[in-house]
């Protein structure tokens, strides 16, 4: 039968030590009962304690990937410092800000404590540990080697973060330059230009063609404007769902980011370097290679390169050596085929995929740099040939005007 988890709370106290001296704190506890007891084997004499109030905005707080990549290093430091299992896990909750990320915590030392292990307790939170996480802690438990494990699932998290934040970085320019263009157009279109139309209204003269079907672009604006952003609002309502529930819509859009210019580039080589990074902390884990492979396919990140790492693994699983069946997809880089077959040559294959994914890790980072560097300009372009086009387009007249005079 399986023990019933006791939840824990976080209290606040206040109480006097022995030499009477006033002390507060927080502290981790099943009732204001045994909290109290807690605080007299420390020698506090406990004189108020509460549970800690949650902010409305912090109690719904979501767990993010860096939340269980910081999870990760903070175990990989208590294991390495000798500190017992169960109390690690009372040492990261106390220090954790996030509400929903200390009852995750303390959900799992419950499973732990209750006789399973920490592989099982993590696997019962599919939604935060995937396969992959869970693998390496398992092989790390039964190895007895659970430290020098999760100090790689550690480095693996935040490399896969750090990597996943980069691209996020670079993609945000290129959707910051369309929404701020809309939204500078907008307000010209619907604000500025027809203060000039009623200007114009009194010239009695023909209007320039540009003028034109810039106030007629306006008049559309003001009277349709709803149905614009209604339409922008479902065009991508329709995209997240459709990328979300559809793995065909989800595999076209993947293939089509590849090949559009520097952003393609990017992606590619994000997709080598996770390739990379999973394969070499799986296979140095001591995780088989044809095992290892399967949950390198669902980590790259694209379509492309998961059905090619498929195929990798059926080549290897006949007996075709690594390079060569990575060669044969024609979908990885001539390096990272190189490297790897010095890596098995060497028998240092995860020593060197480790390096290919340093380089590529590196090479996105200077993509990203540089895509940032060239997307500032390229904004103030943008607005600056919006502006300026509706500026020309609304001073036309007037320079007839005077050319006229």
């Amino acid at each position: 039968m399986a023990t019933k988890a006791v939840k824990v709370s976080v209290y606040v106290w206040e109480g006097l030590d022995r030499k009477g001296a006033k002390q507060t704190g927080e502290i981790n506890g099943h009732n204001p009962a045994l909290v109290k007891a807690q605080l007299r084997k420390q020698g506090i004499n406990p004189i108020k304690v509460r549970k800690k109030s949650v902010s409305i905005f912090s109690a719904g707080k979501k767990i993010k990937p860096l939340d269980i990549a910081f999870f990760s290093r903070q175990m990989a430091t208590m294991m390495k410092a000798g500190v017992p299992l169960l109390q690690s896990f009372d040492i990261i909750s106390e220090g954790s800000a996030n509400p929903n990320m200390r009852k995750l915590v303390d959900d799992i030392k419950q499973e732990v404590a209750a006789g399973h292990s920490f592989a099982t307790a993590l696997r019962q939170k599919p939604m935060y540990f995937d396969d992959l996480f869970c693998n390496l802690v398992d092989a790390g438990e039964q190895a007895g080697a659970l430290e020098s494990l999760l100090d790689r699932v550690a480095t693996y998290k935040e490399k896969t973060e750090s990597l996943k934040s980069k691209i996020k970085k670079a993609m945000t320019y290129p959707i910051a330059v369309v929404v701020v263009a809309f939204i500078v157009t907008g307000i010209l279109l619907i604000k500025v230009v027809p203060q000039f139309q009623s200007v114009f209204a009194g010239f009695g003269a023909k209007l320039p063609a540009f003028t034109l079907m810039v106030i007629g672009l306006s008049e559309a604006v003001q009277s349709y404007w709803y149905m614009f952003l209604a339409a922008v609002i479902v065009a991508v309502f329709s995209f997240r769902r459709g990328y979300k529930n559809s793995p065909k819509f989800r595999d076209q859009v993947d293939r089509a980011m590849l090949k559009v210019p520097v952003i393609g580039p990017l992606l590619y080589k994000s997709a080598v370097a996770r390739y990379a990074r999973t394969l070499a902390t799986t296979f140095a884990a001591g995780v088989p290679l044809v095992d290892a492979l399967d949950s390198v396919a669902g980590a790259t990140g694209n379509v492309v390169f998961r059905n090619a790492v498929h195929k990798v693994k059926q080549d290897v699983s006949t007996g075709m050596q690594l390079n060569f069946s990575m060669r044969s997809t024609g979908v990885f880089p001539m390096l990272a085929v190189q490297m790897t077959s010095i890596g098995e040559e060497s028998g240092a294959l995860d020593s060197m995929l480790d390096k290919v994914a340093t380089y590529y890790e590196e090479e996105v980072d200077t993509m990203v740099d540089s895509l940032t560097s060239l997307m500032e300009p390229m904004i103030m372009a943008v607005l600056g040939v919006i502006v300026g086009g509706l500026v020309i387009a609304m001073y036309l007249p007037i320079f007839q005007l005077g050319q006229v005079v």
